[in-house]
């Protein structure tokens, strides 16, 4: 990797070299300070030829068929001639890197298919940092020429959030009859999709399914939309089978239709990219706490003091933000 300078490196993703551009995202997973300075001179070299592909967001209750949906649908667009890349957001995965790695195993047809490339997120850290990363993963993957980016996550809580921040398109996957349609509701994911499909829509449960679908659409009129263009559907389908698989790209491309006509997916992108400056800064931050040996100190003195109620959390944040020169 030392020979690899960005400019050698974004030569080789350009050219769609598969070899390079492994190589480049192993650099920008690295945490090692030289890496990381090579990683930021080698996005900077590429931003000009990203942001022409699909990027699509997927999320899912465990059992509702995350894998064997990417695989049918990352199939189908590649027969059409398309490129497509599946990247992961897992932060709570620390032992086996993401289980994406696992899931290219249900993902028999993409694993093998030359215009698709699947990549597992960074093997530990926060969100924030697996995040960062995979927002760095998918800018080289589009300056690869890969035209679809399905970022799904496997994790849990705000990785959701997360993934729904840096694509523009969200599809929430449910199943029927598990009680997931209800958990969601719970979680809030609804309220961040741009679509619900209820998965497993074949055999004796497409009858569940339809009535899954129909609760879905009662709970969506309650909610206010993301958008006034925009109105989530919902809608049945089979990965199994394939069945619907086609109606869910179309809706994908609906959606980006309508949104570049008013100027709201420029937008929306526009503000994910602040969001993202905004979360390396805080992540830099915070590494300078934990990294710092003499700032490293005064918060564990401070997180003492503030405990036994002899310093208000208030004095203690300035003080720990006056070594920092903030």
């Amino acid at each position: 990797m030392k020979s690899d300078t960005p400019a050698k490196l974004a030569s080789g993703i350009r050219a769609g070299d598969r070899a390079t551009l492994a190589r480049a995202i192993t650099l920008i997973e690295s945490t090692r300070a030289d890496h990381r300075q090579t990683a930021h001179l080698l996005v900077q070299e590429l931003l000009p030829f990203t942001g022409k592909a699909v990027r699509l967001g997927i999320t899912g209750a465990p059992g509702a068929g995350k894998s064997t949906t990417i695989d049918a649908l990352g199939s189908a667009l590649t027969a059409q001639g398309r490129k497509v890349a599946v990247l992961a957001v897992d932060p709570s995965s620390s032992r086996t890197g993401g289980s994406i790695l696992g899931d290219k195993t249900r993902m028999a047809r993409l694993a093998v298919d030359p215009n698709a490339f699947i990549r597992p997120s960074p093997s530990s850290g926060t969100l924030g940092g697996v995040a960062a990363k995979t927002r760095e993963t998918m800018l080289l993957c589009e300056a690869a020429g890969y035209d679809v980016v399905i970022i799904e996550t496997v994790g849990v809580g705000q990785s959701e959030t997360a993934v729904a921040d840096m694509t523009d398109f969200f599809l929430v996957l449910m199943v029927a009859g598990s009680g997931d349609e209800l958990q969601g509701i719970k979680k809030g994911i609804v309220e961040l999709a741009d679509m619900i499909a209820v998965n497993k829509a074949d055999g004796d449960n497409i009858a569940r399914a339809n009535i899954a679908a129909a609760d879905f659409k009662s709970a969506l009129h309650i909610l206010a939309p993301r958008t006034l263009t925009w109105s989530p559907p919902v809608a049945t389908f089979s990965a199994l089978t394939g069945d619907g698989i086609d109606g869910l790209w179309a809706q994908v491309l609906d959606h980006k239709d309508k949104m570049t006509a008013t100027g709201e997916l420029t937008e929306r992108r526009r503000a994910q990219q602040v969001k993202w400056m905004w979360t390396l800064l805080e992540e830099r931050l915070t590494a300078r706490l934990r990294g710092d040996p003499t700032v490293r100190a005064k918060v564990k003195q401070a997180e003492a003091q503030v405990a036994a109620g002899k310093l208000a959390p208030t004095l203690a944040v300035e003080e720990i933000a006056a070594l920092l020169g903030v």
